[in-house]
């Protein structure tokens, strides 16, 4: 199912304007840097040593990442650069010994969350994805699985839910961008070269001529939420449905009509990439996205929203919560490729800068509401144009009714950065 909608076109000199209007405001930023951004408070979550000497796969390392460390507010944790730098295809280092003791004396670690498919879809094995192959195996996956509707009743309580917001993080691998918001930056690319290129627009501007400039779509459409907030849930569902009103499809609507409420051209596309086989879904994904550009050149952001599954060892789930407007939302998380060499992805430092203007404009709109963006070795299909970024909007601890707000804010404030790119 697509959705379109197209408004009238700017003038050549609106668009010369607009672009000034974002340099002057920029400059304006910059001088107040030093400000800082908000700072929430973090639960601290306890435990012994024995979770800082555990061995770690690659897959639970690249999970951390894209959570980020969470420190208690109260406490100053020695020693915890020991986990900064870590990538896909690198186990956690070794811990000192005086760190893990000093742990084991407070009662305090750094939290050590796993982020993987298999919370997403309760089968099959995973396998650790490269530079060249980004997909999870799912062995057993039936190729003539029917439709998978929304559970009528998930009323058993098998484990809990957690509420975490996550707020300014800490340590070298965190660059604040000027004005609010933060990237972690897990590759080889200098923290000074990643705040050089927030500093900079996008290259390309965005016209309100009728044509498209924003696709939406879905790798993994099936993904999906609590029915409603609760503090438990019921581990008899995968958190994975056809059902388009309970899945990503639910939460691109949003994003698309306050695009199309400020008069850009959005096309939202959600075909379920990853159904019946979620095995080869960004091969899938990719297809479609070269469909649309080839049909229309004039798109210029490609969206590639997702949920996150966040999940402590002791089987407790996290939903990333932001209190925005009195209303609880799930907190957003962008995810920005960098080529490692082997991506072919030439321009993924300009997919940067759109994904630090968004992150600039979402946590300046709604403070809190923003976890990080992760800046790491991923493709995702990012090389396909340089306004390519994949979103995770919450976990699948969160609500239904929480991601739909997050892609309402999200729309809001995705409507404001292209306006000023016009």
């Amino acid at each position: 199912m697509v959705s379109r909608s197209f408004r009238n076109r700017r003038t050549a000199s609106g668009r010369r304007k607009k672009r000034g209007a974002v340099f002057a405001r920029l400059a304006v930023f910059f001088s107040a840097a030093a400000a800082g951004v908000l700072v929430f408070a973090v639960p601290v979550i306890n435990g012994s040593s024995s979770a800082f000497s555990a061995a770690f796969t690659a897959a639970k390392a690249s999970a951390m990442l894209s959570v980020g460390d969470v420190f208690p507010a109260e406490k100053n944790i020695q020693n915890v650069q020991a986990f900064e730098n870590i990538t896909a295809d690198k186990p956690l280092p070794e811990i000192p010994k005086e760190t893990a003791a000093a742990a084991d004396t407070q009662n305090i670690h750094s939290a050590l969350f796993t982020v993987d498919d298999r919370e997403m879809l309760s089968w099959g094995e995973l396998e650790i994805p490269n530079s060249s192959d980004e997909e999870r195996i799912v062995s057993d996956e039936k190729p003539d699985a029917g439709p998978k509707p929304y559970p009528e009743s998930l009323e058993n309580h098998d484990g809990t839910i957690n509420f975490m917001t996550y707020g300014h993080m800490n340590g070298e691998a965190y660059v604040d961008l000027d004005i609010a918001g933060q990237v972690r930056n897990v590759t080889s690319v200098s923290n000074e070269r990643v705040l050089e290129e927030s500093r900079l627009l996008p290259d390309f501007t965005v016209e309100k001529n009728n044509e498209p400039q924003v696709l939406i779509m879905h790798t993994h459409a099936t993904e999906s939420y609590e029915p409603y907030e609760r503090d438990f849930y019921d581990a008899s569902f995968n958190s994975r449905t056809t059902d388009r009103s309970m899945n990503m499809a639910a939460v691109g609507d949003k994003i698309a009509e306050q695009l199309e409420a400020a008069g850009i051209g959005v096309i939202h596309d959600t075909t379920l990439h990853d159904y019946p086989s979620y095995n080869g879904s960004y091969d899938l994904s990719r297809e479609t996205v070269q469909k649309y550009l080839d049909e229309y050149p004039s798109i210029k952001v490609v969206l590639d929203v997702h949920r996150d599954a966040i999940e402590r060892e002791s089987g407790e789930r996290i939903a990333p919560l932001a209190e925005i407007n009195g209303k609880n939302a799930a907190q957003v998380m962008i995810i920005c490729g960098c080529d490692d060499g082997t991506m072919n992805m030439p321009n993924c430092m300009k997919n940067l800068r759109f994904a630090c203007l968004l992150q600039r404009q979402m946590e300046s709109d709604w403070p809190g509401f923003t976890r990080p963006v992760l800046f790491d070795y991923r493709k995702y299909n990012q090389d396909l144009t340089t306004g390519s970024i994949l979103i995770e909007m919450g976990g699948h601890a969160n609500s239904i009714e929480q991601a739909e707000y997050s892609g309402e804010l999200v729309g809001k404030s995705l409507a404001k950065c292209l306006e000023e790119l016009t």
